[in-house]
């Protein structure tokens, strides 16, 4: 039986009729991609016809019997509607219980990307700390070992680390204006075994720009 039909058999909703499902209370099957609950079909066997006395016996029995009233029935199918929305509230909090512990990951996530940040900023401020006290200084006061410095050579990973860049767009971008520039002649960039490498102590503010 379909899980529609099910439902409108016993007078409850759906959601309560695949609440009973999920908890185990009813046994479903899928065939050919569709759901269907399994039914009893022991009462359903066709029992040996009584004989003709046998069946006016019941008849008079049954006419006899007082009806049950019209209110009987409907309490009735009031406490299947109760039923029904207790288990569709169980159902709804168990969702609600699901959504809070997914939020509480997202920010637990949100905060380790936070923390991450934070350290790169540190580490980019530290390396490029002599640069601005470099740039702050008089043209005069620049003495020769400063104007003969060594470069510090590393890769474009570092370089992206050091200037706070993740995106992949960004870095892809920024490598294609690198590559052009060393083409080019810029000294500042050199080709190491086929890799790109940056003099980490130089500004790049014309080509990040």
């Amino acid at each position: 039986m379909k899980p529609a039909e099910y439902a409108k058999e016993l007078g409850i909703s759906r959601q309560a009729v695949y609440a009973k499902i999920k908890r185990g209370i009813l046994t479903a099957k899928s065939v050919d991609g569709k759901l269907y609950i399994v039914v009893d079909t022991d009462k359903a066997v066709s029992e040996p016809e009584e004989a003709p006395q046998v069946q006016e016996k019941h008849a008079a029995k049954e006419a006899a019997a007082p009806k049950r009233p019209a209110s009987v029935s409907k309490t009735k199918d009031y406490e299947a509607l109760l039923a029904a929305k207790d288990e569709t509230i169980a159902v709804l909090k168990g969702t609600v219980k699901d959504l809070k512990k997914s939020n509480k990951q997202i920010a637990t996530t949100l905060r380790g990307e936070i923390d991450l940040l934070k350290e790169a900023f540190h580490e980019m401020r530290t390396l490029y700390m002599h640069q601005i006290e470099y740039q702050k200084r008089e043209p005069e006061a620049i003495d020769v070992e400063s104007e003969v410095r060594e470069p510090v050579w590393g890769s474009m990973k570092k370089f992206f680390k050091a200037q706070g860049i993740t995106k992949p767009k960004q870095q892809e971008k920024l490598l294609k204006r690198f590559k052009k520039a060393w083409k080019a002649g810029d000294t500042r960039i050199q080709k190491v075994e086929g890799k790109l490498k940056v003099d980490l102590s130089e500004n790049y503010d014309d080509l990040v720009g």
